[in-house]
């Protein structure tokens, strides 16, 4: 059972822990200088004339996966390598609270990086009618997409108790599911509608259109889930 006081406590923890440290403040600021320098400049915001968002969201997913693993990958290896893991599990809270609580957290820092871009939107509202619909509906996508990304992070985090190798983990998993729908013109195409559907991105640029689709909110839900389920198994195993 889940404890919501245990579970809050946890992200308390985990997001002080990012703010004392520079942490969060290199990863956000990384995050919208990079962000703004591609979507306004290496893809010719102002050449293409148009007020829309749709660009930013195109590469988003790509950030993402490095953005996410660097998030997560210190939130169980670091734990397990000084040590406090151990003093952790002598609270009065679950695996599941840990595993939530740190998930939270950074999902938190996630949408907490993503805030300062909606001034991207604001901004371009100003030069010509943007429509709000698949911008609003693109960074509920980013969220969903976040989420899923953090908890595999999470878990590449949880087999290991060196950051670097959990950050490449996670990674590598997450940049092979934002590559499977990429594929599909080059294999078989009863194959290649398998590999599409389990791609990220072709789930989250359903969303970023403005198309209501449960089976992407289905599928960023499940992702998340077997994640964080298979951290915790990983890190009762670990006890």
């Amino acid at each position: 059972m889940i404890s919501i006081r245990g579970t809050i406590e946890i992200f308390k923890k985990e997001m002080n822990t990012y703010f004392v440290s520079p942490i969060a403040y290199i990863v956000i600021a990384l995050f919208v200088a990079v962000t703004a320098f591609i979507f306004f400049f290496l893809q010719y915001f102002f050449y293409h004339n148009q007020a829309s968002m749709r660009d930013f969201f195109v590469f988003l997913p790509l950030m993402f996966c490095f953005v996410a693993p660097a998030i997560t990958m210190h939130l169980f290896s670091e734990e397990v390598s000084a040590g406090s893991y151990e003093m952790l599990l002598t609270m009065p809270i679950t695996f599941l609270d840990i595993v939530i609580g740190k998930f939270l957290a950074a999902v938190g820092l996630l949408a907490i990086c993503l805030a300062p871009t909606l001034s991207y939107a604001v901004f371009i509202a100003f030069l010509g009618k943007l429509d709000w619909g698949p911008v609003i509906a693109g960074y509920f996508g980013s969220l969903l997409l976040g989420s899923a990304y953090c908890a595999i992070g999470l878990f590449a985090s949880s087999l290991t108790k060196n950051q670097i190798i959990s950050f490449l983990f996670g990674w590598f998993i997450c940049f092979v599911l934002y590559l499977f729908d990429k594929i599909f013109p080059y294999i078989p195409q009863f194959l290649g509608y398998f590999f599409q559907y389990i791609g990220t991105d072709y789930h989250f640029q359903s969303i970023a259109k403005g198309v209501v689709d449960t089976r992407a909110f289905i599928y960023f839900i499940s992702v998340s889930f077997v994640a964080l389920l298979g951290t915790k198994l990983v890190m009762e195993e670990k006890k």
